[in-house]
């Protein structure tokens, strides 16, 4: 039998390779960023086309390659960051393997224009699919600029699984705010399809902050700074009223590199304990600096996660400085049992000699009981009882009976159109025949013919919008509620993206928005069903539960969006009902197409048969 191992062609293991290093647009680009931030550039620009599978390019006026390092830069395994193993645990760079470039030229057609500052002409390689079709010299400014496109045009498999536009661009304005974040003393610039997104000068971390999220950061950020023996901590963490229901705003560096730590993550939220509601994340942006020898970063294709020598040490660390920062702005509550305030508004700060103490009058000839008395009183009340009940106009008196009838006539159609309604073999009888009752304003008892039903009120709220807001989106048919002025949101720039891919929808639902300069929208009118929160509360609370829902259910874009707004337009618990709300509220939760189970799959509805009750009792 013939020997079958056979050591793999270069193209097909640096195609094996990209698999691992790149998986999308936003793949290459943290690739092509990180090298430029090694490359000791000042400033840098992103350009990338039709979300990046047109065109990613990166240009930096970094120190540039001669060249042989031009075309070395395409090898495998081929780097000027580290020479011998041991160099594995003192790294400082971003990069360090010598994949990507290799990985990149594999999938895609790649141009590198580059010049070292000390030479005068600088040097042209086009590759396509790992083959160099030319290298030649040319004349270039002192730096690098990698121009990729076609991305994945030879591995159409990978190409189809590719997001829509929207979702591919997001996830590269992740991987810029990332690097941007990590490196505020640089100069970088983001361009999509001749738009600029990002301009951001070289700026203090705070500052490069609120240029990435938006000025209204400023005001939701906490400093913390924590110098120890083991790392050394600094960053900002948000505002406890600021939190947000997904985790899209949390950042983890370590040595300037972005890492994603679920243990690091949980030292941040056990600072916020009791601060923050159960499904509510703090936004946080936090450097660690540590010894590189005391680290390993190359357990992860990735390079986003990270062992350490002293886990729980650096847990502890984080924790009580995030906890020591929240409580010396003042942002935990904190007593003073020195003082008592429970009187200072009943001090009076007049002198005590202009206070005049209240005085007690009576008339001691009065009697209740004298008929005159009596008479004045019985007077006054005719006199007071005539004048409430006096109408203003005394007309058309003979039409009073025929609206009467009219009414009645109405009253009886309607009761003969109401039908009864069955719960599981139950009967629920008509409007008029309910016995309703609320529970702590959170549950709806209704007597049955069987026994008795109770009803989850917030479940079967959310139920009913949720398949009505179904309905406008496939019929285009939401009702819009005009703000009396209209309101201009400002958006970070990811969530802008994402409206705008939402937009069509969103005006289904009957939210009347419209786009008004960079990252900021108008709101013109909203959906009647909302009325509890601001525009900009209402349109946040539908960005974030789209996002969320996104990452932990697989739900197509209306189901989404339906049980997101669903969710934020139901009623509180804890939310007071008349008799006439509870009896719509049972009509239009039976009017539906599933109302035994809520959104999230648990009973709405719950019955009790006699038989039941009378076993409670043993009878």
């Amino acid at each position: 039998m013939s020997d079958i191992i056979r050591l793999l062609p270069d193209a097909v293991a640096n195609q094996i390779a990209a698999g691992e290093v790149v998986q999308r647009p936003a793949s290459a680009v943290k690739e092509l960023l990180e090298n430029a931030v090694d490359s000791g550039a000042d400033k840098i620009q992103l350009i990338i086309k039709d979300a990046g599978k047109a065109l990613i390019q990166v240009i930096d006026n970094g120190c540039g390659m001669s060249f042989t390092d031009a075309r070395m830069c395409f090898e495998r395994h081929a780097t000027s960051k580290i020479r011998k193993a041991d160099d594995l645990f003192a790294i400082r760079t971003m990069g360090f393997r010598g994949e990507a470039m290799a990985s990149i030229a594999a999938i895609a057609q790649v141009e590198l224009k580059t010049r070292r500052h000390e030479d005068e002409l600088g040097t042209h390689i086009y590759i396509e699919a790992s083959e160099v079709i030319s290298q030649e010299p040319c004349a270039t400014s002192a730096g690098t600029s990698v121009c990729i496109k076609n991305l994945f045009y030879n591995t159409p498999a990978r190409r189809n699984f590719l997001k829509g536009n929207s979702i591919e661009t997001r996830h590269i304005i992740d991987e810029f705010q990332r690097v941007a974040l990590a490196n505020p003393q640089l100069y970088f610039t983001l361009h999509h399809d001749g738009q600029e997104v990002f301009h951001l000068p070289a700026v203090s971390l705070k500052q490069r902050i609120v240029h990435l999220f938006g000025s209204n950061y400023n005001q939701k950020l906490v400093p913390v700074q924590e110098d120890t023996s083991i790392i050394k901590l600094e960053g900002f963490v948000g505002k406890p009223e600021f939190a947000r229901k997904t985790r899209g705003e949390q950042f983890f560096f370590v040595n300037n590199r972005f890492i994603r730590d679920n243990y690091l993550n949980h030292a941040v939220t056990s600072a916020f304990e009791e601060l923050l509601q159960d499904d509510s994340f703090p936004l946080y942006v936090l450097f660690i600096s540590i010894d590189p020898g005391k680290i390993d970063i190359n357990v992860h294709p990735t390079k986003t996660e990270i062992k350490y020598q002293d886990e729980k040490a650096i847990y502890a660390i984080i924790r009580s400085a995030v906890k020591r920062s929240l409580g010396q702005y003042n942002i935990t509550p904190s007593l003073n049992f020195d003082q008592e305030t429970g009187f200072d508004q009943m001090i009076s700060h007049k002198p005590l000699d202009q206070i005049i103490p209240p005085g007690i009058k009576f008339n001691p000839d009065f009697n209740p009981f004298s008929e005159e008395v009596k008479t004045v009183s019985d007077k006054a009340f005719i006199r007071s009882t005539a004048e409430r009940h006096k109408p203003d106009f005394v007309q058309n008196w003979d039409t009073l009976y025929a609206i009467t009838q009219e009414k009645i006539a109405e009253q009886q159609e309607i009761d003969t159109q109401q039908r009864q309604i069955i719960v599981d073999n139950l009967t629920l009888g008509k409007t008029s025949e309910r016995q309703l009752f609320q529970i702590h304003n959170r549950f709806i008892l209704s007597q049955i013919k069987s026994g008795f039903m109770l009803i989850d009120q917030q479940a079967a709220h959310e139920r009913i919008l949720y398949e009505r807001f179904l309905l406008q989106l496939e019929n285009h048919s939401g009702v819009s509620q005009q703000t009396l002025f209209p309101q201009s949101i400002g958006l970070s720039t990811s969530d802008f993206e994402l409206l705008k891919s939402l937009l069509t929808d969103v005006r289904a639902l009957g939210f009347d928005i419209r786009e008004f300069g960079k990252n900021t929208v108008i709101v013109e009118g909203i959906p009647a069903e909302l009325t509890k929160a601001s525009e900009n509360e209402m349109l946040e609370k539908l960005l974030e539960g789209f996002k969320n829902n996104q990452s932990a259910l697989k739900l197509s874009k209306h189901d989404n969006l339906a049980r997101t707004l669903a969710k934020n337009a139901a009623v509180n618990p804890g939310t007071k009902f008349s008799l006439e709300e509870m009896n719509q509220l049972i009509d239009q939760l039976f009017a539906c197409q599933m109302p035994n189970v809520s959104l999230s799959g648990k009973p709405v509805i719950i019955t009790y048969t006699l038989e039941e009750i009378f076993q409670k009792f043993d009878r």
